[in-house]
């Protein structure tokens, strides 16, 4: 049977590099499970591959599509299952790399049959977020269903406005359709989670942000501005400058919100992964490798 590697870990840990090392080593392409680096419209700020590593290796899931046309999870469950079988006739072994929690348990586990959602409840409940606000949206989701109100992040607007919007739309709470039952998979997977000490993965996060700021984030974001509404914007970088072109807060004010959210971030990852038996973990301090 053949088998999928996965390569995953907290942000700027080192997963590109070492996912491009094992490809090479295996003679695999290279498939990201990144939820932002999917677009193409965000580069600097998402940790985009170099153009040496992209071309180093044949990389897919990487800047395919523009943001106007947002991938979720289950979108991308299908799209990715359909690429390996095609890799799985010419590869024993594929790589993968990414940190998107969701989009590799999707993948790995596959994700409830949930129904579509009605666009123009959707956007009544996207322009309640807006207006009144998550607490209000988060106060109708306790009422609706208890079980998704304490389940999910109470910053996630986007998660409560799709329990609401479920849950509303067919009058069956959105916590019902969660059987937590995995699919089968025609591969085998392993999982090999890169880890350093915390004061390391932090410093290499302070030091990735100072570069992405000196390669140009304030200006990609700057050009990002008329789509700021869109989902794939609601990421660490993109965000925090927003809100420094608003005039909240200062440039310096900004870059410490970027560091800080980066390494909340990375909590929220390991956090994530800490439930998962299935990784070997690799500590990949600098004093080891």
């Amino acid at each position: 049977m053949p088998t999928l590697h996965i390569i995953l870990g907290p942000t700027a840990v080192g997963k590109t590099d070492y996912a491009l090392a094992e490809a090479q080593r295996v003679g695999s392409p290279v498939v990201s499970c990144d939820s932002r680096q999917l677009y193409r419209e965000l580069r600097i700020g998402v940790a985009r591959p170099s153009e040496a590593q992209l071309a180093a290796v044949k990389h897919w899931f990487i800047a395919d599509r523009s943001i106007d046309t947002p991938c979720s999870a289950g979108g991308y469950e299908l799209e990715a299952l359909a690429l390996l079988e095609r890799l799985f006739r010419d590869h024993d072994t594929v790589v993968m790399a990414g940190g998107s929690g969701l989009y590799i348990d999707a993948l790995c586990n596959g994700l409830d049959d949930f129904p579509e959602a009605d666009p123009v409840l959707r956007e009544e409940l996207s322009r309640r977020l807006r207006e009144e606000g998550v607490a209000s949206l988060r106060s109708e989701l306790r009422i609706l269903d208890p079980a998704s109100y304490a389940a999910i992040d109470p910053a996630n607007g986007q998660r409560i406005i799709r329990a609401l919007e479920v849950t509303i739309g067919t009058g069956r709470k959105f916590s019902e359709y969660k059987t937590h039952a995995p699919k089968s998979r025609p591969f085998d997977i392993v999982k090999t989670g890169l880890t350093r000490p915390r004061a390391e993965l932090y410093a290499r996060i302070d030091a990735r942000v100072d570069a992405m700021m000196e390669e140009g984030l304030l200006e990609e974001a700057r050009s990002l501005l008329p789509h700021r509404d869109s989902p794939a914007l609601n990421t660490v970088g993109y965000k925090e400058l927003f809100g420094y072109f608003d005039g909240v807060y200062d440039l310096a004010e900004a870059v410490r919100l970027i560091k800080r959210n980066t390494r909340h971030y990375a909590k929220k990852q390991l956090t994530w992964w800490a439930r998962d038996p299935e990784i070997i973990w690799h500590d990949f301090s600098s004093s080891r490798c």
